[in-house]
């Protein structure tokens, strides 16, 4: 069994502060769907059970698209995503590791993800909030 650790992030302004149990030796996903690449969206999937928003509940705005499943939340300040609840696990949360603050992370697995073709591919990413 894997060691977790706790990892804090957030978003740039700081309104929006969160923490994660997680690895210290990260394996995360780089989709291609219209809006990760946009973003640069590097995805952490976790149980909604190892995530702990710790402030800002009130400064997130959400948007929602196409089959309205996933949640995308927006700091309403600066405008960034570091987490939000993905279509492909609706039971879990996804953080954007990039949001993570530094040193908590001892390496990170980058594995490429073809969310333009999400249908053929979201079966993949299932176990990843279990």
């Amino acid at each position: 069994m894997t060691t977790l650790r706790t990892h804090r992030g957030g978003c740039h302004c700081g309104a929006v502060r969160f923490e994660v149990e997680a690895p210290a030796d990260l394996v995360v996903q780089d989709c291609n769907c219209s809006i990760c690449s946009k973003a640069g969206f590097l995805h952490l999937i976790v149980p909604a059970a190892r995530f702990r928003l710790l402030s800002g509940e009130d400064q997130l705005v959400d948007y929602l698209w196409n089959s309205g499943v996933a949640r995308h939340r927006f700091c309403g300040v600066c405008g960034i995503k570091s987490f939000y609840v993905p279509r492909s696990n609706p039971d879990g949360i996804d953080v954007n590791v990039r949001c993570l603050d530094e040193g908590t992370i001892a390496s990170i697995t980058v594995e490429p993800f073809d969310g333009r073709n999400w249908e053929a591919n979201a079966d993949a990413l299932a176990h990843l909030s279990h």
